[in-house]
């Protein structure tokens, strides 16, 4: 259970009633993550435009890769509703269940080709804590991806490292997206050098 209470609209409230209207429209039903988010009418107008400009208008990037890449954050982090949701969408973009059963294995799997393995090692990179991405991994990004592509791709994996940092915190669960279907499992924890050398003693 989530540690908030949904906001609800009050009087007019275009924000809010805008904001529910719209996922109602589009998943059928209203989002918690935004609706506790919607105690702050401001963060919420900034964090809908973002997610609107990210999801409908940013599409350099084919959104299979994208969405690879945020579950794989999501997976990374422990959030379930990211994984949930996730789930979904990364299903109804055309990803097979059987590639998400082995994301968390990505690099041992063969059900990647080359360019997903490279869009999830840089999602492992901006994951980590502390953030490393190495020189030679971007130069592999910019041999694969226009300028344009990598910042959407950059910016696609950071707003997922903040979805699913702030619903971890607000104690936000998943709301069953993914009811009868493959949900994606959390990872173990998030990859730091420290802990990596650590396993390798």
């Amino acid at each position: 259970m989530a540690r908030l209470r949904p906001a609800t609209p009050q009087g007019i409230d275009l924000v809010r009633r805008l904001t529910n209207a719209s996922a109602k429209r589009i998943y059928g039903r209203t989002l918690e993550p935004t609706e506790i988010i919607a105690h702050s009418r401001p963060l919420l107008l900034g964090y809908a435009a973002i997610t609107l400009a990210s999801q409908r208008y940013a599409n350099s990037v084919e959104l299979r890769l994208k969405q690879l890449a945020e579950l794989r954050v999501a997976q990374l982090v422990g959030c379930e509703w990211c994984l949930d949701f996730g789930s979904k969408l990364a299903r109804d973009s055309g990803i097979p269940d059987e590639q998400l059963r082995e994301l968390s294995r990505w690099r041992e799997s063969e059900r990647f080709d080359e360019l997903e393995r490279l869009v999830l090692e840089y999602a492992d990179a901006m994951t980590r804590i502390p953030v490393e991405v190495a020189d030679e991994l971007f130069a592999r990004l910019r041999a694969c991806f226009d300028e344009r592509q990598i910042v959407e791709l950059t910016m696609a994996i950071a707003l997922q490292n903040l979805y699913a940092r702030s619903n971890w915190a607000l104690g936000i669960e998943g709301e069953g997206f993914s009811d009868s279907s493959y949900c994606v499992r959390p990872a173990q924890s998030v990859p730091t050098p420290i802990a990596e050398a650590s396993a390798a003693r």
